[in-house]
């Protein structure tokens, strides 16, 4: 049986944070597999810093 890998972000956020970030050619050449552990984990990074700053939008 296969299993849906659905991620928990979308692909408009990965795609604006590796633009950000300086790797989507890499992610346009080899896909998301491409991409190094550090580049993921910056990746990640990024999309928590991006989440805790809405959250604090809505907070105030």
């Amino acid at each position: 049986m296969a299993q849906n890998k659905q991620g928990m972000m979308s692909e408009a956020l990965k795609t604006e944070i590796a633009k950000e970030l300086g790797f989507y050619d890499k992610v346009q050449r080899e896909g998301w597999g491409g991409i190094s552990s550090k580049d993921a984990g910056n990746m990640v990074k990024r999309a928590l810093e991006i989440a805790e700053q809405g959250l604090n939008k809505t907070k105030k």
